[in-house]
């Protein structure tokens, strides 16, 4: 859209020499004129430079002084400048999407520059650069023009230029152009400053949301892609027939006794118990494999190997398999249907988490969209209004999200600099924000800055942050000690005075030995919560009403609990739910405790508050990817063993 000047970048006195074997390019500026000051400054320039690491601009490979020029090695661009670009066009104006493409990456490129706290000062298209295929987008020459023109030549119709932005004056924009991107234009030409549209607000704009997402789907991506077929349902498992499961006592990540020769097994295979499904029912796929899960009050979801969600959804009623209508004799084992989510073609999402009635999705390139359900500010779109699809979270674009957690109402998400925020519902301190106060929009969250946090986890009233350094910080409420807070040390009972109820900012856990073990995993549940060790060890702690602490007696104690019964196995995966908790070996092995109401453990009611094993319907080894627990609904993703793969 911008013509820029007619000369090069470098002026009249600058050279240019360019490696493309070697993908570099040598700018050499003459210094000979430039007293000491200058050359200080020239190089402390070039410093500025270093701070900026962008796929979308140039990279800046070293500088120095060499027979009186100042060299700078950068990368090389052999697509040549958006100027040659639009030149050999002929004044044929290129389409839509085109500059659309372009546009959007420029956006990406500024933002980050802005995050440094540096201006660019002479954008134009002689300073954009292009790949060799004329797809990718660089800025280029940050600042160096700064520096030349101070000793060369003017290069530039700079005058009459700066009249034409003083005045407004330009040529009429093509009636080829979409109303919405013509619209974009005249706004960013606007007179007045204050009018101008900020950069976060042009990139949150609907014209530019899609090639946004286009971007990061397209650029240097496989263009082959198997195709996956369209999910049916799968008649329900049936546990009472000959030639059913042999259970052993310890299972190993195999069902024994059935396995049938010559048949693959699924790329993955989901279960679900709980809410009146007393034992783990295989819930419907196809040839597709499913690496992550979450559950919410009334969602379960997963997310595929190639970045689609499913959700999963109870059958009508009195429809086949669904649930029995008033009067039926018999009661029929649920049945479930799946759906690939609507509204994210051309979007690959590596993540998804579930609260109660809204979801949230993280993208590959760390954006995130919601939906659902508005009520708290939950979805984090500045509202509360219910989204029926996807909706980027405008507030974040500038951040590269690379996890978030969803709670009962409200949500954390962590960036790939460590930074935290949170939005949603903030009674009892759950956002760390420092008060009770709710936030429609994220809000970035203070962590004290000896840590550096690296995972965040959300319960129904309360957060955690695992650091870096394998620590637990913790806000919100902090009744029955379910979040450690409270000081304790050699297994005694804190005092009055040693209790904390609720913290309203992320604090590190107290209670030991929680405070001196390394913590590689956690969750919370709704009065208690549990930890995994480096060593594999398990620990519970807070309400043992219903057993959920996994210990055999009726034992009401703040402590942390060591789960002793899981002895021997290396729990590498918890979940907690309302009143029970799920354990994952790293051989495959499931475990459940506490309250066994309308299937909770996914096993008979025996011996509920000590961890027993869970059986499932598999005919080959098998291993757990995946594990989420909501209120007393479990959801479990296993794939065969023997292949590659990081818990969820």
């Amino acid at each position: 859209m911008e013509t820029g000047g007619a000369g090069p970048g470098l002026g009249g006195d600058g050279e240019v020499r360019a490696d493309p074997g070697g993908g570099e390019r040598s700018f050499r500026i003459p210094v000979e004129q430039m007293t000491k000051d200058e050359r200080l400054a020239a190089q402390n320039e070039c410093q500025v430079l270093k701070l900026l690491n962008h796929p979308n601009i140039t990279e800046y490979y070293e500088n120095f002084l060499e027979d009186k020029a100042l060299m700078i090695a950068m990368e090389y661009a052999p697509g040549g400048t958006l100027a040659e670009f639009i030149h050999k066009r002929c004044n044929s104006l290129l389409d839509e999407d085109t500059i659309l493409h372009f546009f959007v990456q420029i956006l990406l490129a500024l933002h980050h520059v802005h995050t440094k706290q540096i201006l660019h000062r002479d954008l134009k298209t002689q300073n954009i650069l292009l790949d060799k295929h004329r797809m990718i987008v660089k800025i280029g020459d940050f600042g160096i023009s700064k520096i030349l023109s101070s000793k060369s030549k003017a290069y530039t119709n700079l005058p009459a230029l700066v009249l034409k932005i003083m005045s407004g004056t330009f040529a009429p924009i093509s009636d080829r152009y979409s109303p919405d991107l013509r619209q974009l234009i005249l706004s960013m030409l606007n007179l007045d400053p204050s009018k101008r549209p900020q950069l976060n607000e042009i990139m949150a704009q609907a014209i530019c949301i899609r090639p946004l997402l286009n971007l990061y789907t397209d650029v240097g991506s496989v263009k082959m892609r198997r195709p996956e077929k369209p999910l049916a349902t799968v008649p329900p498992v049936t546990h009472n027939r000959a030639g059913g499961r042999v259970t052993s006592a310890r299972p190993r990540g195999v069902r024994v006794g059935s396995a049938r020769t010559g048949i693959p097994p699924p790329l993955s295979s989901i279960y679900t118990w709980g809410s009146g499904i007393t034992t783990p029912l295989r819930l419907p796929m196809l040839n597709t494999e499913v690496v992550q899960v979450s559950a919410g009050r009334t969602q379960k979801a997963g997310v595929t190997k190639s970045g689609r969600v499913i959700m999963w959804e109870a059958s009508p009623v009195g429809a086949a398999g669904g649930p029995s209508l008033p009067g039926a004799t018999e009661q029929l084992q649920p049945q479930f249907v799946s759906r690939f989510l609507e509204g994210q073609s051309g979007v690959t999402i590596k993540h998804v988490s579930c609260g109660d009635l809204f979801t949230t999705c993280l993208t590959d390139r760390g954006i995130i969209m919601t939906f659902g359900s508005g009520s708290n500010g939950c979805l984090g779109h500045g509202n509360f209004t219910d989204v029926t699809q996807p909706k980027i979270v405008e507030a974040l674009l500038g951040y590269e999200i690379v996890q978030v957690a969803c709670g009962a109402s409200h949500v954390l998400a962590i960036s790939n600099e460590r930074e935290v925020f949170a939005w949603g519902r903030g009674d009892n301190g759950r956002l760390g924000l420092g008060t009770l106060d709710s936030a429609n929009s994220p809000q970035q969250v203070a962590v004290p800055p000896e840590h550096e946090a690296q995972k965040v986890l959300c319960g129904i009233d309360s957060s955690m942050v695992l650091t870096v350094k394998n620590q637990i910080l913790a806000c919100g409420s902090n009744r029955f000690n379910k979040l450690g807070l409270d000081k304790i040390a050699e297994e005694e009972e804190p005092s009055l005075g040693d209790r904390v109820e609720e913290a309203p900012t992320f604090t590190c856990v107290q209670s030991g030995p929680l405070n001196q073990e390394p913590v590689v995993c956690a969750d919370i549940g709704t009065a208690h919560s549990a930890a995994v060790t480096a060593s594999g060890q398990c620990y519970t702690f807070g309400s043992n009403q219903h057993g959920q602490l996994g210990s055999s007696t009726c034992r009401t104690s703040r402590v942390p609990y060591l789960v002793v019964g899981l002895q021997g196995i290396k729990v590498t995966m918890v979940a907690c739910g309302d009143a029970f908790t799920v354990a994952i070996g790293a051989e495959g092995e499931v475990y459940t405790w506490g309250k066994g109401a309308r299937g909770r453990l996914g096993r008979k009611d025996e011996e509920t508050r000590t961890p027993r094993p869970v059986q499932l319907e598999e005919t080959h080894p098998y291993l757990v990817t995946s594990v989420a627990c909501c209120h007393g609904n479990t959801l479990l993703a296993v794939k065969p063993a023997g292949e590659e793969s990081g818990p969820q």
